[in-house]
């Protein structure tokens, strides 16, 4: 058996509402962890509150990384948060604290796991050129071109991804090979296996819908309105990452005068619980090896008196 104060980093995952970043916390006070952020996010600076980021008592708490640091304005990659990660699991280590990873996207787990494939930098004049054609052409337009080029990265993308879209056309262009092909190379994990233990945060359906009601309701009256329309008077880009974190698009509609205040609210929340319900899909798909916890275990799971079989650490 292996105790989980025994292991050297600790994975947390789970989808949106689930307690999981509370556990994380209370494991880290625990533990004398540090709680590194896993949501794709919560990395941007602009949104605290939409995005749920962990208020100001609790960052004081724990020490925390990797939360509200890069600017809106920059889309943020798996790639870069794999050197992210890497660096605040090493500073962690130094100051002799276990690391505490916690959030809900998938890609950012695997990557620390399983590595990222070793595709190289696409040109810069042809990266120039693409970025170029995606501020004045609609994504669905670049995903045409694609499927004519790359049919089978194409067929991986969604219609209305931008900056995917862009990568792969960058990647094929530059050089000559498929994103696909150069994927199926196996990358460096930052993490072995071995020396993890994984939770699932793995709430019941019911509940789940419950906490992501109540927590927008929360948001709204801690200022996500308010955030929303900070956000929007950046002039961002509606193609970057942070402009479709959940909530901005209906709370965007409303301050635009094209819902009201109720329907926007009701907007969001049907979003999240769309957005969660995807998410519990793919953990279903690649992450029910981990050692799943119901909602109440999530919130009075205690460290000390947790060991799992080898198997599953």
């Amino acid at each position: 058996m292996t105790a989980i104060s025994s292991a050297r980093a600790i994975l947390i995952a789970g989808p949106t509402a689930s307690g999981k970043s509370g556990l994380a916390l209370r494991l880290a006070e625990e533990l004398g962890g540090v709680v590194i952020n896993a949501d794709s996010m919560q990395v941007y600076r602009e949104l605290a509150i939409l995005t749920a980021r962990p208020p100001p008592s609790e960052l004081a708490r724990a020490p925390h990384a990797l939360y509200g640091f890069v600017s809106g304005a920059e889309p943020y990659s798996a790639g870069r948060y794999a050197a992210d990660a890497a660096h605040a699991i090493g500073e962690a280590r130094s100051r002799g604290r276990i690391p505490i990873i916690v959030g809900g996207t998938g890609l950012y787990f695997k990557v620390l796991l399983e590595g990222l494939s070793p595709v190289p930098a696409a040109d810069p004049a042809v990266r120039a050129y693409w970025r170029a054609q995606a501020a004045t052409r609609p994504a669905t337009e670049l995903h045409a071109i694609l499927a004519k080029r790359d049919p089978v990265t194409a067929a991986r993308l969604m219609p209305t991804d931008p900056q995917r879209i862009v990568r792969a056309l960058e990647v094929l262009e530059s050089t000559g090979r498929s994103l696909a092909d150069w994927q199926i190379e196996p990358g460096k994990p930052v993490l072995a296996e071995r020396e993890t233990v994984r939770l699932l945060a793995w709430p019941e359906r019911t509940l789940l819908a419950e906490a992501i009601d109540t927590r927008f309701d929360a948001m709204m009256k801690a200022g996500a309105l308010r955030e929303v329309r900070s956000l929007l008077s950046l002039g961002l880009s509606t193609e970057l990452p942070i402009m479709r974190a959940l909530g901005v698009a209906p709370l965007a509609a409303h301050v635009a005068g094209r819902q009201s205040l109720d329907a926007a609210i009701g907007a969001a929340k049907t979003e999240t619980r769309q957005y969660a319900k995807r998410q519990l899909t793919w953990l279903k798909r690649n992450m029910m090896s981990w050692n799943r916890l119901n909602s109440q275990q999530t919130k009075t799971f205690v460290a000390s008196n947790i060991s799992f079989s080898d198997s599953s650490s």
